[in-house]
């Protein structure tokens, strides 16, 4: 008997959406009854996000790194704004997200300021691990953003032992886990989705899959052609969707998180998005294909979505400019205002880092009253 094509199956409890063929179909879905559900507020509140992100990494990446006020690694999303933004932006101020390096869009969702970013990659005292960390590993419990470390697959244990939590305590919170295709070649994203599906956890698991881990293409990592293709050996509901739609990414997390909220367990969500830059600031991404490049810029989620609202009628075209316009001043005066904050000094490197039974606030790096 011939053995069937392992790519050609559609895994049990995955619904796909099929992704364009020609590189020009790049239309946003059909609007359907839910996508009209969404009022006016949120369309305008994800636009921003989107073109803030997008605007702040913009001046990290390419200016502030460049200048030399940055030193370490500088690792964006540009290209993938429409996956953050659009789920991170559903979730309630109780719940929790794990994200990585890429989902600038639900770390400025969730309440951290482009200020104390940039403080943050500047290594000054007001950023958010007060200047004692490289620049990025950076994240914000009182706004429940779990700080997040090179090794992304880590998180998605985290996140099991956090749904855990939520599970034992009966509380009706979710967590929202953000990761690579990269991360799922790793034993921890594997473990922990386990977990996660034995426990039925209420956890959104999100793969922004942007083709690359590092410099290895996806053909390179898995067998599979798709993340949601190890779905049926966790018994996990999953679905494949345009990370370059907004409003795709939105209808499938709203599905997620409701079902998660319910009681009914974690969902693992594919965002088919790409990567448009190198891996990090010093990487010219000599390795990817230059009509690679040309076909994703064609894609551009912060365009798709601003011809959308335009073409719908949700927001005019001087409602978009003046966001345009309002994002660049929010990171103008960012830049200015994490400038001027003081670096730390010698004696502080270690506050934070160990327990203090001396009555230290650890969590501040500052002393206590």
């Amino acid at each position: 008997m011939k053995a069937k094509n392992p790519r050609r199956r559609t895994p049990r409890n995955t619904r796909m959406s099929r992704p364009a063929k020609a590189p020009g179909a790049v239309a946003l879905r059909v609007v359907d009854e839910q996508q009209q559900a969404i009022d006016t507020e949120t369309h305008r509140r994800m636009f921003y996000y989107m073109v803030l992100t997008r605007e702040l990494e913009d001046r990290i990446e390419r200016k502030l790194y460049r200048q030399g006020k940055i030193v370490g690694g500088v690792y964006v999303g540009r290209g993938q704004e429409a996956i953050g933004v659009a789920s991170c932006i559903q979730t309630r101020p109780e719940d929790v997200i794990c994200p990585s390096h890429r989902d600038m869009g639900a770390f400025l969702i969730r309440g951290m300021t482009p200020r104390r970013v940039l403080a943050q990659y500047m290594g000054r005292r007001e950023g958010y691990t007060h200047g004692r960390d490289g620049n990025m590993h950076m994240g914000d419990l009182d706004n429940h953003v779990i700080p997040f470390v090179s090794m992304l697959a880590d998180n998605v244990p985290v996140a099991a032992g956090i749904g855990m939590t939520f599970k034992m305590r009966k509380e009706p919170r979710v967590v929202l886990c953000y990761f690579g295709d990269g991360a799922t070649s790793r034993g921890d994203w594997h473990e922990g989705m386990n977990l996660a599906c034995v426990r039925r956890l209420p956890v959104v698991f999100i793969c922004n899959n942007n083709q690359y881990a590092y410099s290895t293409p996806l053909s390179q990592q898995m067998a599979v052609e798709n993340v949601v293709d190890r779905a049926p050996a966790y018994d996990i509901p999953a679905e494949v969707v345009d990370g370059n739609d907004v409003l795709s990414v939105y209808e499938a997390s709203r599905a997620a998180i409701s079902r998660a909220r319910r009681g009914l367990g974690p969902s693992l969500i594919e965002c088919k998005t790409f990567r448009m830059t190198g891996h990090s600031a010093h990487d010219d991404a000599g390795y990817v294909p230059k009509e690679l490049f040309e076909e994703w810029e064609r894609k551009d989620p912060i365009v798709r979505y601003q011809e959308y609202l335009a073409g719908q009628g949700i927001l005019s075209t001087d409602d978009l400019q003046k966001a345009r316009a309002e994002s660049v001043r929010e990171v103008d005066d960012a830049v200015e205002w994490a400038e001027q904050c003081a670096y730390p000094s010698p004696d502080e490197c270690l506050l934070g880092v160990y327990s203090d039974p001396a009555g230290r606030d650890t969590a501040s790096g500052r002393a206590s009253d």
